[in-house]
């Protein structure tokens, strides 16, 4: 694919994603778990989370897409958007969930997404090494606020439990590959300012 191609295809997959319209290729995990009575407080509570989730989703497109645009060697930028695509999934099935607990998307999408890729673009410019440590201290904390989230939800909520472990199980593959790629070790003020703006982040999100 030359670089107007991947150009084309990043726009498309930028609108797609900050619309809430991807289609996962893999069926839901919630799919396989009836729907079990939940309080109007758990469902709200539920939604917000996913909602939280989806957001993440949105960060990781925008992030994997500015990242792959900036990688130099020809092998990480394809880890990287295999990566993308599998989280393609996730997006589509937090969204789901999202609107079958009656909840809404977070009308800052477009923000979000515009902020991770202008992080996706400069980390991506330092280099692979750093381009791949970068993504994998974020899908280290993306695991890390999905096993809060897991020990969040209402416990008779198996569909949308079902949807978060396998999205929490997928950013640990995605978090080990990019270690196995030769990812450096983000320096301690980076990770502790990664985690200053997701906190920011799920915080706006779980209310708008």
């Amino acid at each position: 694919m030359d670089a107007l191609d991947r150009a084309i295809a990043g726009v498309d997959a930028a609108l797609r994603t900050i619309a809430g319209v991807h289609r996962a290729e893999r069926a839901s995990p919630a799919s396989e778990f009836e729907e079990n009575a939940l309080s109007i407080a758990e469902r709200e509570h539920a939604a917000a989370l996913m909602r939280v989730n989806h957001v993440g989703e949105v960060c990781a497109q925008a992030l994997y897409q500015g990242q792959a645009l900036t990688a130099r060697d020809p092998g990480t930028r394809a880890s990287l958007q295999q990566a993308a695509r599998e989280e393609e999934d996730h997006l589509a099935w937090s969204a789901d969930r999202v609107r079958e607990l009656g909840g809404h998307l977070s009308v800052l999408n477009p923000v979000w997404y515009a902020g991770s890729l202008a992080m996706g673009i400069a980390a991506g410019a330092l280099g692979d090494r750093w381009n791949l440590a970068f993504l994998a201290e974020t899908e280290r904390q993306v695991e890390e606020h999905l096993a809060e989230h897991l020990a969040q939800l209402p416990v008779g909520d198996s569909r949308t439990r079902a949807v978060v472990g396998q999205m929490r199980a997928e950013e640990a593959r995605h978090r080990a590959a990019a270690i196995a790629l030769g990812a450096a070790e983000m320096p301690a003020p980076v990770r502790f300012a990664m985690r200053a703006m997701a906190k920011l982040m799920t915080t706006v999100a779980y209310r708008v």
